[in-house]
C-alpha cells in the first residue's frame, strides 16, 4: 500500500494555514507520498467516518495565497479512550501533521505517546498556529498568522483611532487573546493608543473590572490635561481567563453557561462589557465622556496572509518534510529568523498536566518597558493638583498605584 501522510488543522484559522497545508502536501506529493487531509480535526480523525480528501498537486497549488482553511476546523478534544489505530493502520499513515495552537499540540502530543504504547510506528509534527502568538516558541520565531492578523487589526485600529480624534468620542476596543496580551499589546502599540491593558500586567494584583475601568479613566483624564478631549483604549480578551466566575458574573451581563457551569464568553462582545463598565463609572464620578465599544475577533482569523506569512508558513512546510526526513517526531517545527528548521520537541514545553505552556508577553523586556514607560499616557504622582479638577481622589486612579508596580 502507498505510505501515506495525512494533516490536520486544530482550534479556530489563523492567517496562513493554507500556505502551511499546500506546502506540505506539494512537499510530500513530489516524494511520491498520498497526501490525506481531514476536515474536522481530531473528531474526524477517530470517527468511524472520517471526513477527508486526497490532494493533488493542482489542488495544494491553488490554495496557497488563500485566506481561511481548505480543511474544516475543529475544536474537538479527544479523551484517551477515543484514541484509536484504526485510521494509521488502514491508511498506512507514516506521518501525521497537525496545525494548531496549545491545546491541538497538546493533543497530538498524547497521541504520538498513545501510539507509541500500541507499536504503531509512525510520526508526529505539529506547526504552530495561532493569532494569538502564545506558543513557546524560540525567541525571535512567531506563531504564524499573528503577523497577518496584527496587521489587519492595526489597520482597522487606525480607523478607530481616526474616528475618535474625528468626534471627540473615546473608544474601548477588546482584542482576541486567549491567556496573553501578544495581539492587543502589538495593536495598541503601532496605533500608539494611550492605554493597552493585557493579563500579564496583572502580575502584583488580580485582575478585576474596576482596576481595568481606573485604568481606562486614568488614560481619559491625562489626556484632558494634554488637551486631547479623545482616545482609545484597547484590552486583551485574556483578562477574562484569569478572572473568577464570580467577577465576570459581576459585570451584570445575562451569560450563558457550559456544561461546567462557566459563563461562555463566547457567546457575548467583550468589548461591550468594558465599555458599559466603563460608562457607569464615569457616571458615577460625573466625568462627561462618551465611549463606544468595538471587537477585534472574527474579522482578524481569515484574512489573506501578508507577504510575511507567506513566506514563513511556506518555510514551516518545507521544515516538516526536512524534520521527517531526519527521524524526528512528537515535536513542533520551528523556523528561525535566517529560515534555518529546526524541532522543538512537545515533551520539553509541556506542564505536568502534559499541556503546552503559553508564552506571555515579557514585561521585563525591552520592547514592553519602552510601550508602558513612554508610550501611554496616563495619571502618576505628577498630576494629582491638576486631575482633582476632574477626580475627587486622583490617587485611585494612579497607573502604577493601579497595578501595585
Amino acid at each position: 500500500m502507498q505510505s501515506s501522510i495525512v494533516i490536520l488543522a486544530g482550534g479556530g484559522p489563523a492567517p496562513g494555514i493554507n500556505t502551511v497545508i499546500s506546502t506540505v502536501a506539494k512537499v510530500f506529493l513530489k516524494s511520491g507520498y498520498r497526501v490525506i487531509g481531514l476536515h474536522g480535526g481530531y473528531k474526524s480523525l477517530f470517527s468511524a467516518q472520517p471526513e477527508m480528501i486526497d490532494f493533488t498537486f493542482e489542488f495544494a497549488d491553488d490554495i496557497q495565497k488563500q485566506g481561511g482553511s481548505a480543511l474544516k476546523m475543529s475544536r474537538y478534544k479527544p479523551k484517551d479512550t477515543e484514541f484509536s489505530t484504526r485510521f494509521f493502520t488502514q491508511y498506512n499513515v507514516k506521518l501525521l501533521v497537525t496545525i494548531g495552537g496549545d491545546d491541538t499540540a497538546s493533543t497530538a502530543n498524547r497521541i504520538s505517546k498513545f501510539l507509541a504504547e500500541n507499536s504503531v510506528k509512525i510520526q508526529n509534527i505539529h506547526v504552530p498556529k495561532t493569532i494569538d502568538n502564545d506558543l513557546p516558541l524560540p525567541e525571535g520565531s512567531p506563531t504564524f498568522g499573528y503577523y497577518s492578523a496584527k496587521d489587519e487589526g492595526v489597520r482597522i485600529a487606525q480607523t478607530i483611532y481616526e474616528d475618535a480624534r474625528t468626534s471627540g468620542n473615546w473608544f474601548v476596543v477588546s482584542a482576541m487573546g486567549r491567556e496573553a496580551g501578544h495581539l492587543a499589546f502589538g495593536i495598541g502599540a503601532a496605533c500608539h493608543y494611550p492605554m493597552i491593558i493585557i493579563p500579564e500586567m496583572f502580575n502584583k494584583v488580580p485582575v478585576t473590572f474596576d482596576r481595568i475601568t481606573r485604568l481606562i479613566i486614568s488614560s481619559m483624564v491625562k489626556r484632558i490635561l494634554l488637551g486631547i478631549p479623545y482616545g482609545v483604549a484597547i484590552v486583551s480578551e485574556g483578562v477574562f481567563h484569569f478572572m473568577t466566575n464570580e467577577e465576570i458574573e459581576s459585570s451584570g451581563v445575562n451569560f450563558t453557561y457550559d456544561d461546567h457551569g462557566h459563563p461562555e464568553l463566547g457567546n457575548v462582545s467583550k468589548a461591550h462589557i468594558y465599555n458599559m463598565l466603563l460608562q457607569y463609572k464615569l457616571k458615577e464620578i460625573k466625568l462627561n465622556i462618551k465611549s463606544r465599544p468595538v471587537e477585534l475577533g472574527y474579522e482578524l482569523r481569515c484574512v489573506r496572509p501578508t507577504a510575511f506569512d507567506l513566506m514563513y508558513c511556506g518555510l514551516l512546510g518545507y521544515g516538516v518534510k526536512e524534520l521527517y526526513d531526519k527521524g524526528i517526531t512528537a515535536a513542533m517545527v520551528t523556523s528561525n529568523p535566517a529560515g534555518e528548521s529546526a524541532p522543538l520537541y512537545l515533551k520539553d514545553v509541556e506542564d505536568e498536566h502534559g499541556k503546552v505552556k503559553p508564552r506571555l508577553v515579557d514585561l521585563k523586556g525591552e520592547k514592553a518597558e519602552m510601550v508602558f514607560n513612554n508610550g501611554l499616557q496616563y495619571l502618576t504622582e505628577e498630576d494629582y493638583e491638576a486631575a482633582k479638577k476632574y477626580l475627587s481622589n486622583p490617587e485611585y486612579y494612579d497607573f502604577k498605584k493601579i497595578l501595585n508596580w
